[in-house]
């Protein structure tokens, strides 16, 4: 984001692909995942961009591709707003350009929305068979084009049946397509502490959040954009992308058997956001990690979304 959608556009906000680069020059092991919105980045642009971006990094960048839903920070920057079926057909030719640019010696494409003419792109992302493509939506359109084009589906915060029910929609349209698998991440938020009371005291604590607080506005924005499944409450402003609904707060015992409920219904990565980040990115490691309080396959990131 070029504002902070969620301390409101006032806070400062870093340009992720800047942060992107400095990240991958200084790590080795992390996996880098940047949100990019096909109606502020040029795909065959974006693509040489991104192929940058994975050299300097050894392969380990990852794209989630984002339909806009700001129409505000549109406006203040010049860009253009679709409608919401609109942006996924944006996004549908977006995502042609970029995946074309990173596999073919010499790419052309003319569409609705881009052209390019004879397009070269060297070197080639070491990523095989390309960069990783995340995306999320709750729509048809947006379902049917993750289906098709991108290789990861992210969703909002849900208990792990409606989860499980969300997958398997996704897998019976990848499989009528005759395409491989697809990886599946949640967002989610993880409140983790020595006793349940602890973990219902800081929940208490980050959910009283007034309507006046900095970035509502743009919260409700968001929603009125959207087609989301559930109507949000303003509790859950305080928490990005329906994290809490996951029920990642209690013990570590509490927490662990949540997480393999989560890995049963056939999720692949949990997103989790921690505030504040450094400090409960410590905690969680020392009350769940460490312990080996059990096994689970998912894979665990922390995202740089938090709290207001």
């Amino acid at each position: 984001m070029n504002l902070n959608d969620i301390k409101g556009p006032d806070a400062g906000s870093l340009d992720a692909w800047s942060t992107a680069a400095a990240l991958a020059a200084v790590t080795e092991r992390l996996e880098l995942m940047v949100a990019v919105r096909p109606t502020f980045h040029l795909p065959a642009l974006l693509a040489k961009q991104a192929a940058n971006i994975d050299h300097i990094s050894g392969g380990r960048l990852t794209l989630n591709v984002v339909s806009s839903w700001w129409s505000g920070e549109a406006r203040q920057y010049g860009v253009a707003f679709d409608q919401h079926d609109a942006r996924y057909a944006r996004t549908a030719e977006w995502l042609q350009v970029v995946t074309g640019m990173w596999s073919e010696r010499h790419f052309s494409f003319a569409g609705q929305f881009y052209r390019v003419e004879d397009a070269r792109l060297e070197p080639k992302p070491l990523a095989r068979p390309r960069p990783t493509l995340y995306a999320g939506g709750e729509s048809e359109a947006a379902k049917d084009l993750i289906a098709r084009a991108c290789d990861a589906y992210l969703m909002h915060g849900d208990p792990p049946e409606r989860i499980a029910a969300k997958i398997a929609d996704l897998r019976a349209r990848r499989a009528r397509l005759g395409l491989p698998p697809l990886h599946f991440g949640v967002a989610a938020y993880a409140i983790v502490r020595e006793t349940e009371r602890e973990a219902k005291a800081e929940l208490e604590r980050i959910t009283n959040v007034r309507s006046s607080a900095a970035g509502f506005a743009n919260f409700e924005q968001w929603i009125a954009g959207t087609q989301l499944e559930h109507a949000m409450s303003i509790q859950e402003y305080s928490v990005s992308n329906r994290g809490l609904r996951c029920g990642l707060v209690g013990t570590s015992e509490q927490v662990q058997e949540r997480l393999d409920q989560f890995s049963r219904a056939g999720v692949d990565l949990m997103l989790l956001q921690m505030s504040p980040q450094f400090e409960e990115m410590e905690r969680f490691a020392s009350l769940i990690l460490r312990r080996g309080t059990g096994l689970f396959s998912t894979d665990l990131a922390v995202s740089g979304t938090g709290l207001t």
